[in-house]
């Protein structure tokens, strides 16, 4: 079977709204595109390494797919004459090389190499996915898609990078509809900035108790 990871950029109060720049994602009037950049430092990557280092392909909702889709594969196209460092032209490669798994109504415009729908039932889609042998799938962002996702229990791990930040407004790592469950610590550190690096994965229903 193949295991869904959500791979999230998250502040204290829960945001996971446009981490990486001001233009990401300006909806609902977003003001702090970028909020990650400040917090980021050698230890974050390594996290990111560990998360990133086992073969992988990506399941993506349609905004995320989209900013993606124009960025990284003019970064792959690129070379460490243009003044990019190795580590980094591998990372945008392998997203290029990728298979992409994407929540979309409309299949006919996914144009990125190696795209493709997951059909009209998206919860269908993913659940066929990981019936199957073959990559992890590394969910990125996608907050609506990822929402779905967790309400249908859909995810085995979560691999969070917690920011110390008040957003205050923004697009949420959890909603409402996130199905019960408790989860085990599998990995921590801390970045230099204060940024926690905390990978979870399964552990059963949620266990409750009295103090009385």
């Amino acid at each position: 079977m193949r295991k869904v990871i959500a791979v999230e950029f998250v502040s204290l109060d829960g945001v996971i709204q446009a981490p990486g720049g001001p233009e990401e994602d300006t909806s609902e009037i977003f003001k702090f595109g970028g909020w990650l950049v400040p917090y980021s430092d050698e230890k974050a990557a390594e996290a990111l390494g560990v998360t990133y280092g086992q073969p992988y392909d990506l399941l993506l909702g349609r905004r995320t797919y989209d900013i993606f889709a124009g960025y990284w594969p003019k970064v792959a196209a690129k070379s460490e004459a243009d003044g990019l460092d190795e580590s980094d032209l591998k990372f945008a490669r392998e997203f290029d090389e990728c298979t992409k798994y994407v929540a979309t109504h409309s299949p006919d415009t996914l144009k990125w190499q190696h795209s493709q729908a997951l059909g009209s039932d998206i919860v269908q889609g993913v659940k066929k996915l990981k019936s199957e042998s073959g990559k992890i799938l590394l969910v990125v962002g996608s907050s609506d898609f990822l929402h779905t996702l967790l309400a249908n229990d859909l995810v085995d791990e979560l691999h969070l990078h917690i920011t110390p930040l008040i957003l205050g407004k923004g697009k949420r790592l959890f909603d409402d509809n996130s199905k019960p469950r408790s989860l085990k610590l599998t990995r921590s550190a801390i970045s230099s900035t204060g940024v926690l690096l905390m990978n979870y994965g399964r552990d059963g229903e949620v266990k409750t108790g009295s103090f009385a």
